[in-house]
Order: C-alpha cells, then structure tokens, then sequence
C-alpha cells in the first residue's frame, strides 16, 4: 500500500494590469512526481515543521486544526510547510515580528539566499532560520483554500491542503527553486487558456483551483472569498473512455488528463 504524505501548497497572489495574478511554476521534467507541470510553490511537510518552538504570529494551530479538519499537530505541520516551501521554491517568505505588527520586506540578500539554500538541503529548519531573525511565522496572512488527495492508483501519493496569500509587500517572487524550470504570473483566465491550447499542462487540482481562483476579480476578493467552498477533501477517480483519460470529481465534474506531456 502506498503512503500518503502530507503536503502544503500555496497559491501566491497579487493585483496585475488585468486583474489577480497567481505565481505559477512549471516543474522541471525530470521530477519524479508531476515533472513538466505547471504548479504552485509547495512540497510535503518536514516533521520539523511541527516544532513547538517555531515563534507564532495569527490563529493559533488549534484555530487551524479546525479549519483544515485535522489534529492541531498537523496544522502547526501544514502551516509552516507552506511558508518554508514558499520561501525555498518563490523566495517568499510569509513572516514577521512576533507581535504581528509587520511582515519581513526584503528576503532576496545573499545572506537570505544562504538561509533558503540551507533549508532545502534541510541543514536548517524552518524554527532555527525565524530564531536567527527574531522573527514569527505569519499565519494570519494564510487562508485555507482547497484540500485534494492523490487517487490510489499513483505510485506517488499526498495529501494536500492548498492555501492562499497575497504577496507581501516589498517581497518578489523569485524563479530560485532547482524543481522548476520556469516561474510567470498569470492571471487565472491566461494560465487556463494556455493549458487548453496545450502549451502549459497542469494535473487537475492545478486547473480546478484556477477555476475557482477567475471567480475573484483582485486579491482582497480572494482572501475573503477563501475558502471558496466548504473545505473538504477531493480525491479524483481516474477514468479512461474513447475520449480520453478524466480525473472525475466527486460533483461529477471531468478534468481531461494530459498524457504525455507535449514537446
């Protein structure tokens, strides 16, 4: 039986020229899990993320643990995975005084760079880089948007919460991850017109929470319409007709399959 491994992702936002904009990476083809995609800033979770002495700023794990439907281990889990993988994979980081008062504004100096590296080779954990900085995980700047499971017939199996945050200010988000071969922002509506042209596959969460994401027109809307419906996991059945190979939603909704990845 394959195991599930927990996983945070997150949808990285800000207002562009035609409206809310997502960061999107497409992972580089010799990934093991989704090579080629294009996908949001995420990873699963390092059991170190559930340190209790990561300095907290926000709803406390057992306010998440109900939103997200879980124990409040895991959601002190989840939470920090999505900020330590935003900032190894976007060179974002979802921080600040532990007063909550204000968010870290630069993150892209080489003594930062060293501090990210450090954390994808896991020297350092997510706890030791915030104590070096006297800084405190933000997770009032996270909303729970979406939670998805693998179908059971992948070799390669998460359990997914995506979440959603706006781009903090002073911060850029960076094509600094060696997962990924490109970085854009995308409004929701270009991102999903170049998967139907073939030019940028996705797997279906990716397309399904785009969907959801065209539904708001900046990023206030977004957060405040997070989550966009009742939060609940989705496991898609993969199904083959003449047609094609679909990810079938529970709704009954079908997501076409793109395989293999185009040239």
């Amino acid at each position: 039986m394959t195991d599930i491994r927990p996983a945070a992702t997150v949808l990285v936002l800000r207002d562009g020229e035609q409206g809310l904009e997502v960061h999107l990476l497409r992972r580089t083809r010799g990934m093991p899990f989704a090579g080629g995609m294009t996908a949001y800033p995420g990873g699963g979770v390092d059991r170190r993320d559930g340190d209790t002495d990561v300095a907290w700023a926000g709803p406390a794990p057992a306010e998440w643990a109900q939103a997200l439907g879980c124990d409040e281990r895991t959601a002190r889990e989840l939470v920090c995975a999505a900020v330590r993988e935003t900032f190894e994979e976007a060179g974002v980081l979802l921080a600040g005084s532990p007063d909550g008062a204000d968010v870290v504004p630069d993150v892209s100096g080489d003594d930062w760079e060293a501090q990210r590296q450090a954390l994808l080779t896991r020297e350092l954990s997510l706890a030791e880089l915030l104590a070096t900085r006297g800084l405190a995980v933000r997770a009032d700047l996270l909303r729970p948007f979406a939670h998805w499971i693998t179908p059971p017939q992948e070799t390669r199996r998460y359990d997914t919460r995506f979440f959603a945050a706006a781009l903090p200010v002073g911060q850029e988000a960076r094509d600094v991850s060696g997962e990924a071969d490109e970085a854009s922002w995308l409004t929701p509506e270009a991102a999903l017109a170049q998967m139907r042209a073939g030019t940028r596959p996705m797997l279906p969460p990716t397309i399904h929470t785009l969907r959801q994401l065209s539904a708001f027109r900046d990023v206030a809307a977004a957060l405040a319409g997070s989550p966009p419906e009742p939060l609940h996991p989705i496991m898609p059945e993969l199904r083959t007709t003449p047609e094609g190979r679909f990810a079938e939603l529970p709704d009954g909704t079908r997501i076409g399959l793109v395989v293999p990845l185009p040239s």
